[in-house]
């Protein structure tokens, strides 16, 4: 099988591409635009095999998707490529508009065209897969409750507005045209190649030279976390298994919450890189009541950003029933990976701290 897959560049979507290249004998197609967190080195260990293609075009071009079907006749399509930080969306929600919305919109359109032409056999065999996310729920009041696949939509940030507005769009292009899709909605992935922006590989690195770990509110904000490569597990089996017209909620069964995160990593750094400067064993730095708290010192807490979503938590039960998925990693065991990634490739996300990796976007060709 060949698959297309929109923002593979990107970090789940370089987890997808990894995946498929090492463990499946189908081919991939990167469309990708290499906007700021598109980084092509997070596929240098595969990007020589026959097996794999890179097209620089961005979703919103329909005429250079129609090329890129046209040149490499897809067999399926795994679409991940969006705008997804939630405090980018509240300083700058027209991007997100723009990619999220339009772009998966110029994306359906042109997928059912190419759809269109195929024999009978192969229109049935197809799939569009789309990848969301849980923030499209909104949050949950209880402690107990839990995100399913019949959960209303209550986005509260432009990112998670934008998000549910191309569910809809997908289900409708089911509905109305006939084209085969198949959504799945994620919790917090985190993992190796992670962009630094986000929570879990900004800790690590703020807390490796020493700057403040800011942590919104209280810090109570509760998520679901989810190594990625188990998220790439289930996403591979969605698009080869997956029932048209079904919705698969993917989660890790990791309840925490971002205050508990922060201290997990803290705890972790002390063990791995006693040696640092701003460790327990090494620096003696002070917290607020006096006590030695090593990289604990260094939390900050910062005015919690507008509309926070207090807590997440996915019912991944369908997709384990019905698909056989469940995850690999437990926090515990994905968190520590995670933080020895960070500590044994220093020259990736130094090359994202200080910008060099984005050259790659200079003269790239498809």
């Amino acid at each position: 099988m060949k698959i297309l897959v929109t923002g593979g560049a990107g970090f789940i979507g370089s987890a997808v591409i990894r995946n498929i290249i090492d463990n499946t004998q189908d081919s991939v197609v990167n469309v990708d635009s290499l906007t700021y967190a598109g980084n092509l080195e997070s596929l240098s260990l595969i990007e020589d095999s026959e097996r794999y293609a890179f097209e620089k075009v961005d979703i919103c071009n329909r005429a250079e998707l129609e090329r890129v079907f046209s040149t490499h006749k897809p067999d399926a399509v795994m679409h991940l490529a969006a705008e997804s930080h939630v405090d980018r969306s509240i300083d700058g929600p027209a991007a997100f508009i723009e990619t999220n919305i339009v772009g998966t919109y110029t994306l359906l359109e042109a997928t059912r065209s190419y759809w269109s032409t195929l024999s009978q056999d192969k229109k049935d065999a197809f799939r569009f897969h789309h990848i969301s996310t849980d923030e499209v729920y909104g949050d949950l009041e209880g402690t107990d409750d839990l995100f399913t696949e019949t959960t209303s939509y209550e986005p509260s940030s432009p990112y998670s507005a934008s998000k549910a507005s191309s569910d809809h769009l997908v289900r409708a292009w089911l509905r109305t045209y006939g084209l085969p899709t198949v959504v799945t909605n994620c919790s917090n992935n985190y993992g190796p190649f992670h962009f630094p922006e986000k929570l879990i590989p900004l800790m690590i690195l703020n807390a490796l030279d020493g700057k403040p770990l800011p942590v919104y509110g209280d810090g109570m904000q509760i998520r679901d976390w989810l190594f990625v490569e188990d998220h790439a597990r289930a996403l591979y089996k969605v698009v080869t298994e997956g029932e048209v017209g079904e919705t698969y909620n993917i989660g890790g069964h990791n309840e925490k919450a971002n205050i508990e995160v922060v201290k997990t990593i803290c705890a972790l750094l002390e063990e791995l890189v006693p040696e640092n400067s701003y460790s327990k064993a090494s620096a003696g730095h002070s917290g607020e009541d006096g006590n030695i708290n090593g990289f604990e010192s260094l939390i900050t807490y910062v005015t919690d950003r507008p509309g926070h979503d207090v807590r997440y938590a996915i019912d991944a039960s369908k997709i384990e029933r019905e698909l056989g998925w469940k995850p690999e990693e437990t926090f515990e065991s994905g968190i520590r990976k995670t933080v020895e990634w960070y500590l044994n490739n220093k020259e990736w996300w130094s090359r994202v701290l200080d910008g060099s990796y984005a050259g790659e976007r200079l003269g790239v060709k498809g």
